[in-house]
């Protein structure tokens, strides 16, 4: 496995994507840090380039990726390979990759201009984003063979986490504004992980009005330290489920 997660990982470093990713995230980073000046500001705006950008360019890459490497991985179970082993380093090539460059172009960054543990937590929060959306992106190129099917649904599911799912919140709210469904909406927050990963960094910086109804029910209910573990725990769990079905899906695929 190891040797298969090497040959993608290094495919992955010579790709020209992963080097515009970096060269934007190194812009966003520095440039919001000069215009703002001030760090909770700054961090706002880095944390909304990556709830936007992040998700949609792993969904989007990883299926187009998948397609791609599709014949080389026919190739490779000719071999006396496990398809287990194989789809768990492509996995984890990706997402490791990914994760690499959003440590070197926007964690350094953060560490370096607004030290704290909001800037940690940003850098936690999406490497977990990365991790979920890669499993969903795997799971649906996986799911159909069709390149522009897989294509569309991955763009329909990155609309939906990051667009559409707080108008929905935002709708029962309005519909059932004359019952008591704090709760309810605390626990609708926990199906999305960019929400998560909104509250997540938001809580530790002033920006408190910036996590919308759902996040301000969550810092009620939860203290600091507790909401912090919970949402990490909801996020791991994100992480685990798409890539045990996405896997499960691979193994009794077709090939």
């Amino acid at each position: 496995m190891f040797k298969i997660a090497k040959f993608i990982t290094t495919d992955l470093l010579k790709n020209k994507v992963m080097l515009l990713y970096l060269i934007f995230l190194w812009v966003a980073c520095f440039g919001l840090f000069s215009l703002q000046g001030q760090g909770d500001k700054a961090l706002t705006g880095i944390l909304n380039v990556s709830l936007l950008v992040t998700p949609m360019l792993c969904l989007i890459f990883a299926t187009i990726y998948f397609y791609n490497m599709y014949e080389f991985m026919m190739l490779l179970h000719a071999q006396p390979i496990k398809r287990n082993t194989l789809f768990i380093a492509l996995y984890l090539s990706l997402s490791l990759v990914f994760t690499l460059i959003y440590f070197l172009g926007a964690g350094i960054p953060l560490l370096f201009m607004n030290p704290g543990k909001a800037s940690i937590l940003m850098i936690v929060g999406t490497s977990f984003l990365n991790f979920i959306f890669i499993a969903i992106a795997l799971g649906v190129a996986v799911w159909t063979k069709d390149k522009s099917k897989g294509m569309g649904f991955s763009l329909l599911i990155w609309v939906y986490f990051v667009l559409l799912f707080d108008g929905i919140i935002l709708l029962l709210m309005y519909n059932f504004s004359d019952y008591p469904i704090e709760k309810f909406v605390l626990y609708i927050s926990f199906l999305n992980p960019v929400d998560l990963m909104r509250i997540l960094v938001l809580m530790q910086t002033e920006a408190s009005a910036l996590m919308g109804y759902s996040g301000a029910i969550f810092q009620k209910v939860f203290t600091q330290n507790w909401g912090i573990s919970i949402i990490l725990l909801v996020m791991l769990v994100w992480t685990v489920l798409p890539l045990g079905l996405s896997l499960k899906a691979y193994n009794k695929k077709d090939l």
